[in-house]
């Protein structure tokens, strides 16, 4: 890889704080958008709508983007089409059933530690999936520890009380499952066809079939107004701009380098819901649990130390 700017050292740090800012970010603005539109935590139709079109939106705005650097964002290639309809409903549309539904019943300081599991839910499948990517007694530790203060988040207020809820906190597991799935899968596809213009698609895929099935279920969007449509167009160009940012550091940097970053998500998540949503940040469970995932995000993506010469 040639040296450019992308991978001049603080560039990457800077730019991959922005993203994971970003990400983190999303945590109070999903629930300041629910209490802004006026969702009720019950109403999985009108939450679903919701997301459809901020996904909808970013991959709108990506693929505008692409189209402006003249990329060919059509006759992809020969089953591109089926690849990019089955990365949008697996990585958008139903990750986001899940994640939306699941912040709906946790809080945004919750929801952020929970969905960091993602992290080693990727390191384990890709132990399956690549011969290149095995499991080390570090990646082992590292998924060890950050279970643990996933564990240690959901302790309720007696020690073996568990506070964990299928429809809260299961689903955020369960969507962070998902898109460490659907991101091996889009790693393949994105060999073969440039990665703005899958994640556009792919984005846009995924939300127009959020819209239709939150629609056909009855929900919808009200409640527009200056503050509730702003953030909403906020959610749709952080989504595209914080991939369009990553994938440039992808592009030009080891995986490894990059998404070492990852481990910061889940504290900007955490830190803005409890400074915008007044949500219990410093109580000793939460710190604890933010303290071991970020230890156990930071430990299964170090690299390896290289081999000495064969």
């Amino acid at each position: 890889m040639g040296h450019t700017r992308f991978s001049d050292r603080k560039v990457v740090v800077a730019l991959a704080l922005l993203c994971c800012l970003l990400w983190g970010s999303s945590y109070p603005a999903i629930k300041t958008g629910y209490a802004w539109f006026g969702i009720a935590r019950g109403d999985i139709p009108t939450q679903l709508v919701f997301a459809g079109w901020r996904f909808l939106g970013a991959g709108l705005i990506l693929l505008a983007w692409a189209l402006s650097q003249r990329k060919a964002i059509v006759n992809l290639g020969a089953g591109s089409a089926r690849q990019l309809v089955v990365l949008g409903l697996a990585q958008t549309t139903l990750q986001y059933v899940f994640f939306y539904v699941g912040l709906a019943h946790t809080t945004g300081v919750k929801g952020s530690i929970m969905n960091a599991t993602g992290t080693f839910f990727s390191v384990l499948l890709a132990h399956w999936v690549y011969h290149d990517d095995r499991l080390s007694h570090a990646k082992l530790w590292g998924c060890g520890v950050g279970f643990a203060g996933v564990m240690v988040v959901n302790l309720g207020r007696g020690t073996l009380d568990l506070d964990f809820t299928l429809l809260g906190e299961g689903f955020v597991v369960i969507a962070a499952f998902v898109l460490a799935a659907a991101s091996i899968y889009g790693k393949q596809v994105s060999q073969r066809m440039d990665s703005v213009v899958m994640t556009g698609w792919q984005l846009a895929i995924g939300g127009a079939a959020l819209l239709a099935i939150g629609g056909a279920l009855g929900g919808s969007l009200t409640g527009f107004a200056w503050g509730s449509t702003t953030l909403l167009v906020y959610l749709a160009l952080l989504s595209s701009a914080a991939f369009s940012l990553w994938s440039l550091l992808l592009q030009h940097n080891r995986v490894s380098q990059v998404t070492v970053f990852n481990f910061t998500v889940p504290v900007f998540g955490a830190a803005l819901s409890a400074l915008f949503l007044g949500e219990a940040l410093w109580e000793w469970k939460n710190l604890l649990a933010l303290v071991l995932v970020c230890a156990g995000i930071w430990w299964v993506t170090q690299e390896p130390r290289a081999p000495g010469p064969r």
